[in-house]
């Protein structure tokens, strides 16, 4: 396929809600779409992590019930320890659509996104979902994201506590990252169950630079 970089000036156009990147990204405008009037389609998938399922969830811009024209570039989407994938990036109202996935859908992406062990629709077990275990849940999505769209190579977003984790991951399998790109980066508390490889938030933003040049 064809691999297409993010633009830099699109990608902040996409972001840029309200305070900026370190607000929440489910407030990106239904406006920002390619035509109020594109459909987008959808479709739900599971991961396999050991005995783990975790729920995935893909949309991209096309007649409802069909397949992309073409391949497209795979924007995924990573969440925080606050709120599950889709209370995040595909909120919906009655006449109004607060969706980060229908906005990049509508860029031309194709965007995945899923529930970390223990959100949402993912199972629920007696881990803490720290980010040694998300980055391990990635793990698991990229195989189905490969299977289903094809890239070898794929965009990686994450915010908060999400933002650690796309960049351990990102450290992890450099490979399977094209562009990494990081919002609202924290700092893992001490002794708490967001540890990871990535000791401060200065080096997940020096990945996400990183890769950013590449």
């Amino acid at each position: 396929m064809t691999n297409r970089h993010i633009a830099r000036r699109t990608l902040l156009s996409g972001l840029a809600v309200g305070a900026g990147l370190g607000a929440s990204l489910s407030s990106s405008p239904a406006g920002a779409r390619a035509g109020t009037d594109m459909e987008i389609s959808s479709e739900g998938h599971l991961a396999q992590k050991g005995d783990v399922k975790l729920a995935m969830y893909r949309k991209w811009a096309g007649k409802v019930g069909g397949w992309p024209a073409k391949p497209l570039p795979v924007l995924f989407l990573v969440h925080g320890s606050s709120l599950s994938s889709r209370s995040n990036f595909d909120l919906a109202f009655p006449d109004n659509t607060y969706s980060f996935m229908d906005v990049f859908a509508g860029y031309g992406f194709d965007v995945w996104t899923m529930d970390h062990e223990g959100f949402g629709r993912s199972d629920r077990t007696a881990g803490t979902s720290d980010i040694a275990s998300r980055v391990e849940d990635l793990k698991a999505a990229m195989i189905v994201v490969q299977r289903v769209s094809g890239p070898s190579k794929v965009h990686v977003f994450g915010e908060s506590s999400g933002a650690i984790a796309a960049a351990a991951f990102a450290q992890s399998e450099p490979d399977r990252v094209d562009r990494l790109i990081l919002a609202a980066t924290g700092q893992p508390a001490a002794g708490g169950s967001e540890k990871s490889a990535l000791a401060r938030p200065d080096d997940a933003r020096r990945m996400g630079r990183q890769f950013h040049r590449r």
